[in-house]
């Protein structure tokens, strides 16, 4: 799950970090007390002016605003407010920008980077700052990569005191901004571990001209396997930010992902649904979806993924690719079955079933009277499928 810049510095200033505040609106008649309240409450006439969306590159697509005073200010939050807001991560589409934060400035010396996530080939947490920070991390890797400084953390055994000094010497700070610095790095570990994230940014971590270090960007993302333990961040979920396919799949507890291509896929097992997205690709088509539909697909969970998937204007034709092992096969094809009856499919489905009760299954499939591609083996199903989006 992810979170906006304005909820994860609330995380943050939680576990002691220091960070650049503000007030959030969402309708442009709260502006004017939002931007008045920032600058009385943090004694201010200049403000930032901040789009809140799940995606990084804001500030280079227009979406954060330095205003010196309070007519820039308005005029910079009308702007911002409903605009579509195009990233390097939104793609073309854009987003649409429902919440603006407004935040105190700083006068700023240097930014940093710093980010934790699991190395997931160390079996550890892996800290990394750099000195070049407000750019991509990618970019600093990939042209500069001796600018950033790693530490390895075993969970186990959490963060060291030698770790955090480490992490600020690679900033080159000295005096009481290195000691903010392994403070800030200690308690930014602390919350990672604490509310299951699976990363943590700030970007950039800043040094300002009297001499603070300040989280002025802040970026959360949470494992849903352990939302559970977090009611509190839980609610921070903002519907709003995320495709809304996948917020209806998740109701059925199926495993959604929206994609770019014309080709509905409906699989069980992860591992089958990548090599069947591949196999399309393979064949010269595009996969529309990632959809699992778990190790137990019923009839009901079968019609639900057929909604889901046709619910996408773009997908032309529908492969069904599913091996029984747990999953009965023969339940399978009898879901599929009510599904094309009930729903009244327009797009050619392509049907291969393997495994556990797969004869059963071609039997119900084939005197079933539906409209169904029957196919053998991986390669002819795709081969049929992408065949069927072209119409051929």
């Amino acid at each position: 799950m992810k979170i906006h810049e304005y909820q994860a510095k609330k995380i943050f200033a939680n576990f002691g970090m220091p960070v650049q505040d503000g007030y959030v609106f969402e309708n442009i008649e709260e502006a004017e007390s939002t931007i008045r309240r920032v600058q009385k409450d943090f004694n201010t006439e200049d403000v930032v002016v901040k789009a809140q969306i799940h995606a990084g590159g804001r500030g280079k697509g227009g979406g954060v605003k330095y205003s010196p005073n309070f007519d820039k200010a308005i005029q910079n939050a009308k702007n911002i407010l409903g605009m579509n807001l195009v990233t390097h991560q939104t793609g073309e589409r854009g987003q649409l920008v429902r919440k603006v934060y407004v935040t105190e400035a700083f006068d700023i010396a240097e930014e940093y980077y710093a980010a934790i996530t699991l190395d997931r080939g160390k079996g550890m947490d892996v800290f990394m700052i750099s000195s070049e920070g407000g750019v991509e991390i990618e970019k600093v890797a990939r042209e500069t990569p001796e600018k950033i400084v790693k530490v390895w953390i075993d969970p186990l055994l959490g963060m060291k005191s030698f770790q955090a000094r480490k992490l600020a010497y690679g900033l080159d700070l000295s005096g009481d901004a290195f000691k903010t610095a392994m403070k800030i790095f200690m308690q930014m570990y602390h919350a990672y571990q604490s509310i299951d994230a699976t990363i943590v940014e700030v970007n950039p971590l800043i040094l300002t001209t009297d001499g603070r270090v300040v989280v002025l960007d802040a970026k959360v993302n949470l494992d849903d396997n352990a939302l559970f333990r977090h009611k509190d961040i839980s609610d921070m979920r903002d519907f709003d930010e995320e495709d809304p396919m996948e917020v209806e799949a998740r109701k059925f507890n199926l495993n959604y992902i929206k994609l770019d291509g014309n080709v509905g896929c409906m699989v069980n097992g992860a591992g089958l649904a990548m090599a069947t997205m591949d196999i399309i690709k393979l064949a010269g088509g595009e996969p529309a979806n990632f959809l699992d539909v778990g190790g137990s697909a019923s009839a009901e969970t079968v019609k639900n993924g057929f909604r889901i998937i046709l619910s996408d204007e773009n997908v032309k034709a529908v492969l069904i690719n599913i091996f029984g092992g747990i999953v009965r096969c023969d339940r399978v094809a009898n879901g599929v079955v009510q599904a094309v009856k009930e729903l009244g499919l327009k797009v050619p489905v392509v049907v291969r079933l393997e495994g556990t009760n797969a004869r059963e299954a071609q039997d119900i499939l084939a005197k079933s009277g539906v409209d169904i591609i029957p196919a053998i083996g991986m390669k002819d199903a795709a081969q049929k499928v992408v065949n069927a989006s072209l119409g051929n």
